[in-house]
């Protein structure tokens, strides 16, 4: 039978105070941005010393890299779960459901997107750690994709210049997947669309050029879909 450390009171406390801390961080995000995230200002909304908080959180970086970690984990079991939710075989069906499922979250928490999605954040470069949960959220597609390549080789929708293989090695040194060119532009089209969609309307840039925001990114979705013909 297997035993189990018992937690210290301080480690209960601990993982309490940090989970208070990137609450009211998230809450920051909502209300001010990321630029302008401040542990000083987390630190007034605990009723806490400032000191206190950079115990636990040094940098206002090091609490952003946090809020990174939460985010793409959290961002990750919604596609993974929708993915699931969905019949191995229906391929479309698995990528509308992706689709919608982005949409979702997005359109519930907009400044989390612009987080993980939007511009940079000034003089914020993302460390090594935030790579696996990123890495969770892309590879929802990822498998997607490597199951329609074993139905068979992916017919060409265009004719790809001869340095394509070369362009798109990367995937296929990154993922361990053999895929080919064909299967790798239709992801990143897909990915890159998927997400251009959701920014245009996120930040307002259809206002009035379309009327119906759901019904236009389900044909987006119809349109970008990488496991068609």
């Amino acid at each position: 039978m297997p035993t189990f450390a018992p937690r210290t009171a301080r480690a209960i406390a601990r993982r309490e105070l940090t989970d208070a801390i990137t609450t009211s961080a998230r809450r920051q995000l909502a209300e001010i941005g990321p630029a302008a995230l401040s542990v000083r200002a987390i630190a007034r909304d605990l009723g806490m010393a400032s000191s206190a908080v950079y115990r636990y959180f040094p940098s206002r970086d090091e609490l952003l890299t946090e809020l990174l970690v939460i985010i793409y984990g959290e961002l990750a079991d919604r596609l993974e779960a929708a993915d699931h939710a969905v019949d191995r075989d229906d391929l479309s069906g698995r990528w509308h459901a992706l689709g919608e499922a982005l949409r979702a979250w997005a359109l519930q928490t907009p400044h989390e997107y612009a987080l993980l999605f939007g511009s940079p954040v000034p003089g914020y470069a993302a460390p090594e750690r935030t790579i696996e949960p990123a890495g969770r959220v892309t590879g929802v597609l990822i498998a997607l994709m490597a199951d329609a390549q074993t139905r068979g080789p992916l017919p060409a929708r265009t004719e790809l210049p001869a340095e394509a293989h070369a362009v798109y090695a990367g995937i296929r040194t990154v993922t361990g997947i053999d895929f080919s060119d064909e299967a790798s532009v239709r992801a990143l089209t897909a990915w890159s669309g998927l997400f251009g969609a959701l920014s245009l309307e996120l930040f307002g840039h259809l206002y009035r050029g379309v009327d119906d925001y759901a019904a236009h990114f389900a044909i987006m979705l119809d349109r970008l879909d990488p496991t068609g013909p």
